[in-house]
Formats: C-alpha cells, structure tokens, sequence
C-alpha cells in the first residue's frame, strides 16, 4: 500500500524556502528521489503563507519508509532543518486499492451524537432484516 506523507517544514525570514532550495542544490533531494521505494519527493510553496514550504513524500510501502528513515539521508535532512531553524508538521496518508478491502479498523471509536439516535435505531431494526441480502452505504460524510 502506497503511503503519502506531507511535511510541512515553517521558519522566519525565509528559512523554509532557503532550506528547500539547498535540499535541491545540494542533491540530497534527487538522492532521496532515487532511493528505493520512492514515488514522489517534491517541494511547494504555498502562496498564504510565505515562510512554510510543503513537502510531498511518497512511498510504495512502509517499509521502503523505515529503510529511508535508517539512511544516512536523514542526517542530511536533519542538518538542513536545524540549520535553517524550522518546525515541521507531518500529514500521513495510505493510499489504497480494492486489493486492499476490506480495510476495517482494529477498534471502533464512534459516538452517536443525541440527535442522530434515533435514526440509528432504525437503521439497526432495517440492518437486523432477514430479507436483506446487502446494504449499500450511499451517505455522505456529515
């Protein structure tokens, strides 16, 4: 499963921007690019906010992940950042196919607000019919 990580790296008087230039003219960002397992390694600056700048790390697996994160590579990825004194923030995300269903998680955490309990009691009655031979979930999010 492939796994997208996007870090955002922020400073002051332009640090995240000096930092992203000199991962790429140092090579570190193309090495990092040629590592096994990789997919996507690039940098975007956001045009609201002109002190972040945007990575987005892409891997075929986690474990392709953990081999880079073993790599003298980070020393190098460390170095720059704390050079440049900036503070990162990590978003994760898996992406998946319909090999990977179904994807179903270790522990339910769910509350049911008030307002939504009753419509629950009937969805539960409907889903407890013996007649029924599937369900399709065609909701949205909210």
């Amino acid at each position: 499963m492939a796994v997208t990580v996007n870090i955002y790296y922020s400073g002051k008087n332009g640090n995240a921007r000096k930092f992203a230039e000199e991962m790429v003219s140092s090579g570190v960002a193309d090495d990092i690019r040629a590592e096994a397992g990789n997919i996507r390694y690039e940098y975007f600056f956001p045009m609201e906010d002109a002190e972040t700048v945007l990575l987005i790390d892409s891997w075929e697996d986690q474990h392709s992940i953990d081999v880079h994160h073993a790599s003298p590579m980070m020393a190098k990825i460390i170095g720059f950042r704390e050079k440049y004194g900036l503070h990162m923030r990590a978003e994760r995300y898996a992406k998946w196919t319909f090999s990977d269903l179904p994807i179903i998680p270790e522990e339910w955490k769910l509350t049911v607000e008030k307002d939504k309990k009753a419509q629950l009691a009937v969805l539960k009655k409907l889903l407890r019919r013996k007649d029924l031979e599937y369900v399709v979930n065609a909701c949205d999010v909210g």
